[in-house]
């Protein structure tokens, strides 16, 4: 059904206008979220004398590398997802085996938003960092939204997709058509009738 590709195409439009907006958010309010990078990797929000404190970062050049990690992260996801739902459109017409083929872009974009809002904020930050036990400094509910979002999309997206007939005017057209109109059948010829003559036998009388 073409509306199931439509579906597909604007789905990864909208991943790819959150990921680059959030990018874009980030370098325009930059101290904003670089709060955020800061207490996560100085750990100085968690429990009072955990035993994880060893993990705690406190350089501030290690701080802004993993924050322009994360905002380079969210831009590839974004380009991907956009570069993804283009070509999809470019196929949307196609048959189902090169409409399947083209989702390459789409998967690799939701791939690297799973390695940054799964791996990144649940593993690293929420466990490695023990975000989870910070009051104020959690991302972990806003991150587990994000990649369930696009995990839903993927698993939609990436499903089978078969072929179609495409409505175009010219076969719109062909099918408004009226049938040809049978040749009617001829005629059947009957034998004539032979004709036979009773007319008076001529005699020789010479």
């Amino acid at each position: 059904m073409p509306i199931i590709r439509y579906a597909k195409i604007v789905m990864a439009l909208c991943l790819a206008a959150f990921c680059l907006l959030v990018a874009f958010d980030n370098l325009a309010d930059y101290g904003t979220n670089y709060l955020f990078v800061q207490h996560v990797m100085s750990m100085d929000t968690t429990y009072p004398g955990n035993a994880l404190m060893y993990r705690s970062v406190t350089n501030p050049v290690l701080w802004n590398l993993c924050y322009w990690l994360i905002i380079a992260g969210e831009a590839v996801a974004g380009i991907l997802f956009l570069a993804g739902a283009i070509r999809l459109w470019q196929v949307r017409n196609a048959s189902g085996a090169v409409f399947n083929a083209a989702k390459g872009l789409v998967v690799a974009g939701a791939l690297v938003a799973f390695l940054l809002w799964f791996f990144g904020f649940m593993v690293i930050a929420g466990e490695w960092y023990a975000m989870w036990q910070s009051g104020t400094w959690n991302g972990q509910d806003a991150a587990f939204r994000f990649y369930v979002t696009v995990l839903a999309v993927l698993i939609f997206v990436n499903q089978p997709d078969g072929d179609f007939v495409a409505l175009r005017p010219e076969l719109a057209q062909d099918n408004k058509k009226p049938a040809p109109a049978k040749k009617a059948a001829a005629p059947k010829r009957t034998p004539a009738r032979r004709r036979t003559d009773k007319g008076r036998r001529r005699t020789d009388t010479e």
